[in-house]
């Protein structure tokens, strides 16, 4: 076996790394194993705001529809020029098992009132204004899925790469490290062996040697 010298410093050196790649391994396991429990109620949590956003904005296109048959063209692409304001978000950070983890958090709620928007209450049928209001829920959701999306890939990816390590530990580092420990063990035996053999017939010869003198 290439690299490997079959002393038994070097044989000792190979069972300690085992016994290392062995505790790094559990470790990672356990790492694993509560990443796992913290992603799985995320991927629930992230599908039920995806159903949530999906049928907001096919309220929102329905509404869009009706209010530009009742109002017009003319009269919404008026409103959405005079249609001022800002969504403003916190963004902070967390760690989730030493996983840096963006936090967005809506700063105010983007859902407004009809004075807070910014064009002109008189003469603006009910219909406009709650198509803007369901635009504004669209706005709420996708901050509120951003959130959760950015930790669910954080982990995602985390939880990939854990389970990477602990196959190379376990399928490839701790087998071949236990493989040189046989041969390292193996090439001391047949050593030992050959030694005794010499020993052997050094004595024999010694012993022939006596009786002839």
């Amino acid at each position: 076996m290439e690299n490997v010298n079959p002393t038994r410093s070097e044989l000792l050196y190979r069972r300690q790394q085992i016994k290392l790649a062995n505790q790094g391994m559990d470790l990672l396991k356990k790492k694993r194993d509560a990443l796992l429990r913290e992603f799985l109620p995320i991927i629930d949590e992230t599908m039920r705001l995806s159903l949530r956003l999906e049928r907001a904005t096919a309220d929102a296109q329905a509404a869009l529809a009706l209010a530009e048959a009742v109002e017009g063209r003319t009269v919404l692409r008026s409103v959405s020029f005079a249609t001022k304001g800002e969504v403003l978000v916190d963004i902070s950070g967390t760690h989730v098992m030493g996983v840096p983890i963006p936090v967005i958090k809506k700063a105010e709620t983007p859902i407004k009132t009809e004075l807070e928007r910014g064009y002109s209450i008189t003469g603006v049928g009910a219909r406009i204004d709650q198509t803007a209001e369901k635009f504004e829920e669209i706005v709420d959701l996708m901050i509120e899925s951003a959130d959760i999306e950015t930790r669910l890939r954080r982990l995602g990816e985390e939880l990939q790469k854990t389970n990477r390590r602990v196959n190379a530990l376990e399928n490839t580092v701790i087998p071949e490290l236990e493989e040189q420990v046989k041969f390292i063990f193996s090439s001391l035996d047949e050593r030992a062996r050959e030694d005794h053999f010499r020993l052997k017939k050094v004595k024999k010869k010694i012993v022939a040697r006596k009786r002839r003198d």
